[in-house]
């Protein structure tokens, strides 16, 4: 029983219970670092690392924390290891570390966090709130991917900065889209998503 609802834990975030699609949370980020693929995906992998481990911290300690200093105390954990990442990431990938600029620190107030810390971790053993953290985590990051994946090749012709529209195609008259790289369409391409899978998904369209 415990592997089936741990899997469920696990699984249930890529789609049935997506944090983008199905709970409308981390839409900030999705807009704002998914015009290249590349620190679309970086900033995926640091919230799944983030979010895994704060859940695994936060559920050591749900004993001992006391109810009225919970918030703080999460915002301080999960605060700890976004510095970390973020020290990661300009000593290994410092041009991505440049371009997410800002937003690698605003993990912090990522609402797929708190919300997971709240919800999940306090109420729950470490090895279900590592499971939950990164199938949230991943769930989030399959979003990033696909918005970026579609904003970076139509918008710029590009995929992790290499040319994949042929030169033929420009010679033909073919131009890139210059409204994929703005941030409304960013907006646009997760509405068409959540579209696409509550089309698919019947049971959450009274959701």
């Amino acid at each position: 029983m415990e592997k089936i609802s741990n899997k469920s834990v696990f699984f249930n975030p890529f789609s049935k219970n997506n944090p983008v699609l199905v709970q409308i949370l981390g839409i900030c980020s999705v807009l704002a670092v998914t015009v290249k693929l590349e620190p679309a995906m970086v900033m995926g992998l640091s919230v799944i690392a983030v979010l895994a481990f704060s859940n695994v911290i936060i559920s050591l300690l749900r004993n001992t924390i006391p109810t009225n200093i919970r918030i703080i105390v999460q915002l301080v954990v999960v605060a700890g290891l976004v510095v970390i990442v973020s020290q990661l990431l300009e000593a290994y990938a410092y041009n991505v570390s440049k371009q997410l600029s800002v937003f690698i620190g605003l993990i912090i107030t990522n609402c797929i966090l708190m919300g997971r810390l709240e919800a999940f971790a306090m109420a729950n053993r470490p090895w279900p709130s590592f499971l939950d953290g990164v199938g949230n985590g991943i769930g989030y990051a399959i979003i990033l991917i696909i918005v970026g994946f579609f904003r970076e090749l139509l918008g710029s012709g590009t995929l992790f900065g290499f040319q994949v529209v042929p030169q033929c195609f420009y010679d033909a008259g073919y131009v890139n889209n210059g409204l994929m790289i703005l941030p409304p369409m960013a907006l646009i391409v997760v509405a068409c998503i959540i579209w696409v899978h509550r089309s698919i998904n019947k049971d959450l369209q009274d959701k």
